[in-house]
């Protein structure tokens, strides 16, 4: 019997995603029904998840053998009692490739201190001449695929890189740390510090008011991870004190970021309106099939979420 897949998502996404999948499917020789609207509940096999979709209540999807999140973060969905099948988050080679752009780029803006020229264009001549990259301390909060991929790259370019985790990762060029004592230490030494975190009961507001006090003075936050990492009041406050030299923030605990919020106006914050990496349709549509594929064929799932881990 082909497989039948629901395409839970957003009617953009539909239309963004529906010729991708259609084309995997068939490089892999799987002939299945996919589409947004499959009827009865009971009847489908598999669910392309996008957590704001309608589908919060899987009890009905009798037959269900997995759900593929097309999202990277799944702490919207990790904790529904009515999912019962696995689930996998996106581990997408395009999105991975877009992080490690955005990081390393605004890694080497403060690291060349850039905003500084672009600020003073006034015809005074004054030098500020940066550190080399192998003088410069870099931390990465979270050593998953993303952040071990942008570790790898800033160790590349010769900064001198630290990685925490939760637990002992081993990053090749990447001073790995874990556990509470390590976090300390990845803090204590980072004049740049990209979180790269997951969002879970335990990395909620994981840059609070004491641990924004073990940063160097004058050290930079980047983060393309998730918003809720962050104490957003803290953040303000050590920018205020001049603790901080600056943030840039990409993601937030609500978006779109509203008008009125402190971070647009405060002159050590820059905003990027969540771009710092986005799931490519093409490439994530490999990465969905290729998981049909390994279940139909009773393999392991790729990126499966652990649930008591919470990603």
């Amino acid at each position: 019997m082909s497989p039948r897949i629901l395409f839970s998502a957003s009617e953009a996404k539909w239309h963004e995603y529906e010729g991708h999948l259609r084309h995997s499917l068939s490089a892999a020789g799987i002939t299945a029904e996919l589409s947004p609207d499959l009827g009865p509940p009971e009847e489908v096999d598999y669910v392309v998840y996008a957590p704001d979709s309608d589908v919060q209540d899987f009890t009905p999807f009798t037959r269900l053998k997995a759900v593929l999140s097309l999202w990277a973060g799944v702490e919207d969905v990790v904790g529904n009692t009515t999912l019962r099948v696995p689930l996998t988050r996106m581990v997408d080679s395009g999105l991975t490739e877009g992080m490690v752009e955005y990081a390393t780029g605004h890694v080497l803006r403060h690291h060349l201190n850039i905003d500084h020229a672009l600020a003073h264009q006034s015809g005074n001549w004054v030098r500020h001449v940066p550190p080399l990259a192998r003088h410069r301390h870099v931390t990465v909060l979270g050593l998953g695929v993303l952040g071990a991929a942008c570790a790898r790259a800033l160790a590349g370019l010769g900064f001198i890189v630290a990685g925490w985790s939760r637990t002992p990762r081993d990053v090749e060029g990447v001073t790995c740390l874990s556990g509470p004592e390590g976090l300390e230490q990845a803090l204590a030494r980072a004049e740049i510090l990209v979180l790269l975190l997951p969002l879970t009961p335990g990395t909620d507001s994981l840059l609070n008011a004491a641990h924004l006090d073990q940063l160097p003075p004058g050290a930079v936050v980047i983060n393309p991870g998730r918003g809720p990492l962050i104490d957003d009041e803290a953040l303000l406050a050590a920018l205020d004190r001049g603790d901080l030299g600056h943030a840039t923030l990409d993601v937030f605990r609500t978006e779109p970021l509203p008008p009125e919020h402190p971070f647009w106006a405060h002159p050590k914050v820059t905003v990027t309106p969540h771009i710092a990496s986005e799931t490519r349709a093409e490439t994530a549509s490999e990465v969905i099939v290729e998981n049909i594929r390994r279940c139909e064929a009773g393999l392991p799932l790729l990126h499966l979420v652990d649930r008591d881990l919470g990603y």
